[in-house]
């Protein structure tokens, strides 16, 4: 990803850019317009903005850790 401020080559998954800390747009995995920092739906076509990014990956199923005997 580019850095719009200074124009760094970033990491496809980085929100900030790494050398000045610039907030990076992000694109919509649905119809590929461009998505704010804080963006939680696209505005073009109402697509989740997380799922793109696997946000709702992060936690996992309440199975994994409850203890069996609860």
């Amino acid at each position: 990803m580019h850095c719009p401020r200074c124009h760094t080559e970033n990491r496809p998954q980085a929100k900030f850019c790494e050398e000045c800390a610039a907030p990076l747009a992000r694109a919509c995995a649905h119809c590929g317009a461009e998505l704010s920092p804080t963006a939680k739906f696209c505005p073009e076509c109402a697509h989740p903005a997380a799922a793109g990014r696997g946000a709702q990956a992060r936690f996992a199923s309440p199975e994994s850790y409850t203890p069996r005997h609860l």
